[in-house]
């Protein structure tokens, strides 16, 4: 219990809670573990719970009709998901897989509700959350409607790198999912990248060496955008 309070603690969702509050909350919630690429949420699961993920990372995605994945969000220890199915909406299509082996703890629907209806700094932090990923959501639809593959790549890398001198633990697969592209397509890209200076290739890491030309990159609407980089890549959806 005192792991599980500890983590619990360091939730953003939780923070500025009282220690009995706290344990409280640790009391409703059940500690799980899942090996990294075991698929432990489908869209044919009926739980409404709420995942709190204590270590590892975790790829939501949906199948288009073709069956090609599609990325909807990453999520990194800290933080949580599966908020939809407490306000009603459910995870409808949508899996969940697990990228790196993980702990999580489980909340259910029914003890959620009670914590928000009991505290409304947790539900106001529930409702930025989900703000937060609905801007995100629209983000990703407008870049994959109104851009190419090099901007939106560009994009990416800059989200994912965030504060950090580059990107960690993702392969070429990982970065087609989350932009809609192929993994052929993207490591032409990264290459093209690579040959003009703005990122080093390493195995499984990628340093980001030039971050003021990728977001010129990213802020191009479509591949006819005046940007001097050479490369065949801009013709490639």
């Amino acid at each position: 219990m005192i792991s599980k309070v500890g983590y619990l603690s360091a939730q953003d969702l939780f923070r500025d809670l009282s220690p009995v509050e706290i344990d409280r909350i640790g009391h409703l919630t059940t500690m799980t573990t899942c090996a990294q690429g075991k698929v432990f949420y489908q869209p044919e699961d009926q739980s409404e719970v709420l995942f709190l993920l204590k270590q590892g990372r975790v790829q939501l995605y949906r199948l288009s009709p073709s069956g090609r994945k599609i990325v909807t969000g990453t999520v990194e220890a800290g933080s949580f998901f599966g908020e939809m199915a407490i306000i009603g909406q459910g995870m409808h299509h949508t899996f969940a897989e697990a990228l790196d082996d993980c702990l999580l703890c489980v909340m259910s629907r029914a003890d959620v509700e009670r914590v928000l209806l009991r505290d409304p700094r947790v539900a106001m932090r529930l409702v930025e959350a989900l703000g937060k990923r609905l801007t995100d959501a629209e983000i990703q639809l407008e870049e994959m409607v109104s851009k190419h593959v090099p901007a939106r790549l560009a994009g990416l890398l800059l989200r994912w790198a965030a504060g950090a001198g580059g990107v960690e633990g993702h392969t070429h697969q990982d970065f087609a999912d989350a932009i809609g592209s192929n993994r052929e397509t993207v490591t032409q890209t990264l290459n093209d990248f690579k040959s003009q200076g703005l990122v080093e290739i390493g195995w499984k890491s990628l340093q980001l060496l030039d971050r003021e030309r990728l977001q010129v990159i990213a802020n191009q609407p479509h591949p006819g955008a005046a940007v001097p980089l050479k490369g065949s890549y801009w013709g490639v959806a």
